[in-house]
């Protein structure tokens, strides 16, 4: 069963954070996801926290961002293997969100500009299958 009321306590502290944290595209940072429904993707550790792609960043206040898993997923059109520092990490593209830089905690890396381009001509490719539905 998950702790949906530890998340919402710690939801309610991020919410009055007044620091947005400054990120940049390309940027892996550490992002407070939380607890949620059926196999939306989790944060894990005290902060349910999950590493997340800084994919388009639109303001100070808000980004679209990709999680990412250590998990290896069979690469597909919603899955995308990356590689940074000798690890393998799969960027799950199906779950690109619009999220607030209050839930950023703290930045981990910049991925390389070959990787970077991987991710968004992914995730052009996802968004194209949305025309055609």
């Amino acid at each position: 069963m998950k702790d949906f009321d530890s998340w919402n306590g710690i939801k309610k502290i991020i919410e009055e954070n007044t620091n947005n944290a400054f990120c940049k595209n390309a940027e892996v940072w550490w992002c407070s996801l939380g607890l949620n429904v059926g196999f939306e993707q989790d944060g894990k550790n005290e902060l349910f926290e999950r590493p997340v792609l800084v994919a388009r960043k639109f303001n100070k206040f808000v980004f679209w961002g990709v999680p990412l898993s250590t998990k290896i997923k069979p690469e597909n059109l919603h899955y995308l293997q990356l590689r940074h520092d000798n690890q393998d990490y799969s960027a799950i593209i199906s779950q690109l969100r619009l999220y607030d830089s209050k839930r950023l905690q703290r930045k981990m890396y910049k991925i390389s500009k070959t990787e970077f381009e991987k991710v968004i001509g992914r995730l052009h490719k996802e968004l194209d299958g949305v025309r055609n539905v």
